[in-house]
């Protein structure tokens, strides 16, 4: 079993999660031999939050149980309120993350506050633009390993700028290896062309036996 924890913090950026969530949870273009995913929501406190979007999430996970071990899955969205000092513990989980082996996936805001913590500093990784994460993190030294890309995949992390979520999913995706590869490929080409025929090789994938229903 593979747990994916999302962290839920207010202010949530709800578009930047979508794509991944709604394939992580619905399962509808899963290989037969995927394995399976739990998803997990966690918050600083226990206590519901809202989203940019004004929706509600409430947690299932307490931080206490989230579970850092190799097979295992952090994402951490944007959001306007990064800043705060109750996110500390949660990034402090992510570096454990690092250590046993899992991933840690971060988008826009989130790819502040890991570079707070310096995992940013000898990895390839993004953020939203050239020179952002120098003008916000001072204790950020990870210049020479910036990739001006949507989304980058390196060392057990995933980081992609406001822009890049699409990306970003496909590469989480690719990481827990959930999707037959020419699935994937064709899912991301649809959502990023909206090409019919790309929709088209989805829609078979639901019909061959091979694939989840």
């Amino acid at each position: 079993m593979t747990t994916v924890y999302v962290y839920a913090l207010n202010q949530l950026a709800d578009w930047e999660t979508g794509y991944v969530l709604s394939e992580l949870h619905s399962g509808r273009f899963f290989k037969k031999d995927a394995p399976s995913v739990s998803i997990k929501t966690v918050t600083s406190t226990n206590e519901a939050i809202t989203t940019m979007g004004g929706m509600i999430v409430q947690p299932n996970c307490a931080m206490r149980e989230v579970v850092a071990s190799k097979q295992n899955l952090l994402i951490l969205p944007g959001a306007d309120s990064w800043d705060s000092p109750q996110h500390h513990p949660i990034i402090e989980r992510a570096q454990e993350f690092v250590i046993q082996g899992g991933t840690v996936a971060a988008i826009c805001g989130a790819t502040v506050a890991l570079s707070h913590s310096g995992l940013l500093n000898d990895r390839l990784h993004t953020s939203n633009g050239p020179g952002f994460l120098e003008m916000v993190s001072p204790a950020y030294q990870g210049k020479n390993f910036y990739v001006d890309e949507p989304s980058v995949s390196e060392k057990n992390i995933i980081t992609a700028s406001s822009t890049g979520a699409l990306l970003w999913a496909k590469q989480i995706l690719a990481r827990l290896d959930v999707f037959d590869e020419k699935v994937l490929e064709s899912w991301y080409a649809y959502f990023g062309t909206g090409e019919p025929h790309y929709y088209f090789a989805l829609v078979n994938s639901l019909e061959n036996p091979g694939m989840k229903e």
